[in-house]
């Protein structure tokens, strides 16, 4: 938004004026008073506990180009005594939403392209490889760490520098309408769903109101934009347009590997006439899926992507790190819901040389189904050959029940580090995994205590 002085931002979002400030415009916007830097918009919105706004004048010491906060917090930020503008609007969430599309619209006018990504599980994961994939052959900006909500993805949007050509959004959802919001900000070309499955279960339902949730992305998709999905899933099919361009993934779809993978670990994805080599730095089955729906979404806007593929996906992603004694720590914690953690279980199951060691938590936001839910991967644990399983927290009491081997249980992830560091042998493979309300990253955090050095590539 360099580009972009003070009356431009003013009249894009319909805010008044209160101080005027610097030449030129904003680099990015931000929400957080203690992480503005000079040449930042703050944006003070309004919280559950506290407004933003009352820290304008803070972002404005931090040498912040310039404040947009309600009305009443002005005469605060300007008493504060340092320069920067001072943008005024009623609701300071609205006009940040709009600011972002407006600097879509503007981007999208210098021929960038939206590609927006969403799904029950693997979609930051799959913005990961699309943005490897892209990389080298258009200017990409994509959604850094997590900035998928109604606040994140307009942050990220905003993050986009002029001469962008291709602008990967991640959009998370927890109820209905939420994924309709944001693809009315961010106004996709592509919009991707990486698979559906029982995430949120708990807040809305039943998996059909989930797909229906998702398919908001579908539904908000402008004639002739494209449509990418799993083949055959028949929850989505309610909701695909015949003014879409749709392109399937998986076996049997437009998309899908035209055979296994080589020794050297290199893949060959087709789609219609195109083959595509590819040798990825990873091979777990379901990165291997997302990858198919990252090569459907780069065809979708006319990239054929080929060589040598290597993916630093976000933290706590499946990452594998090689510690003291020769254990293996697989650091899946991000979250967790059945599908996830069966993928995980599988990844486990490939990539363990000797013990397979299964650290896992609740499974949050499943409902009444979720005792069951949580048996069921217990069962699948036993069935993919893990040796020696801990359960964390309550919930995940369920998984130990359902488990034919060793198995221990644990209250809470304190209680775990303490259980593993008896239990463990050196050659073992230990995978961590549940809900980000279990706090699992912290047994991550006590294991790697006994870091040797990183693994040599990522495998997950």
């Amino acid at each position: 938004m360099r580009g972009w002085d003070l009356q431009r931002i003013a009249g894009a979002i319909g805010a008044s004026v209160h101080r005027d400030g610097t030449a030129g415009g904003p680099e990015r916007a931000t929400v957080d008073s203690r992480a503005t830097a000079p040449g930042d918009l703050f944006v003070g919105l309004r919280g559950e506990r506290t407004d933003g706004g009352s820290h304008a004048a803070a972002a404005l010491a931090a040498g912040a180009w310039g404040v947009l906060v309600s009305p009443g917090h002005a005469e605060a930020a300007a008493a504060g005594g340092h320069a920067g503008a001072i943008l005024t609007h009623p609701d300071p969430l609205a006009a940040l939403q709009t600011l972002a599309r407006e600097w879509r619209r503007e981007l999208g006018a210098d021929g960038a392209q939206v590609i927006a990504i969403t799904g029950s599980t693997g979609k930051t994961s799959t913005k990961d490889i699309l943005s490897a994939l892209l990389a080298g052959r258009a200017r990409v900006s994509a959604t850094p760490e997590n900035l998928n909500t109604e606040i994140g993805l307009p942050l990220a949007m905003l993050r986009a520098p002029a001469g962008t050509q291709v602008l990967v959004l991640e959009m998370a959802m927890r109820g209905p309408g939420q994924i309709a919001q944001l693809t009315a900000i961010a106004e996709p070309d592509v919009g991707v769903i990486v698979n559906i499955g029982p995430a949120h279960l708990e807040l809305l339902g039943s998996i059909e109101a989930i797909a229906a949730a998702k398919a908001e992305l579908l539904d908000g998709l402008s004639a002739g934009a494209a449509a990418v999905v799993p083949v055959d899933e028949p929850l989505l099919a309610p909701h695909l347009r015949a003014d879409l361009r749709t392109i399937t993934f998986g076996e049997g779809g437009d998309v899908s590997f035209a055979s296994a993978a080589a020794a050297d670990g290199s893949v060959t994805v087709s789609h219609g006439e195109s083959e595509m080599r590819l040798v990825p730095s990873f091979a777990a089955a379901h990165q291997l899926s997302n990858l198919l729906a990252a090569v459907a979404a780069a065809r979708a806007i006319g990239i054929t992507p080929d060589g040598p593929l290597d993916v630093s996906f976000s933290a706590m992603r499946g990452h594998r790190s090689e510690l003291d004694g020769g254990l293996t720590v697989i650091d899946d914690c991000y979250n967790a819901n059945p599908m996830s953690m069966r993928a995980a279980l599988d990844d486990l199951a490939a990539g363990a040389a000797h013990r397979r060691v299964a650290v896992l938590g609740d499974m949050l936001e499943l409902g009444a189904q979720g005792p069951e839910m949580h048996r069921q991967i217990g069962r699948y644990a036993s069935d993919r050959g893990v040796d020696l399983l801990v359960s964390v927290g309550p919930l995940a009491r369920e998984i130990a029940a359902a488990f034919a081997g060793e198995s221990r249980s644990a209250e809470d992830s304190r209680e775990a580090a303490e259980l593993l560091a008896a239990l463990l042998e050196p050659g073992d493979t230990v995978l961590v995994k549940g809900s980000r309300g279990v706090g699992m990253e912290s047994i991550v955090a006590s294991l790697g205590a006994r870091r040797a050095e990183p693994a040599g590539r990522e495998r997950s």
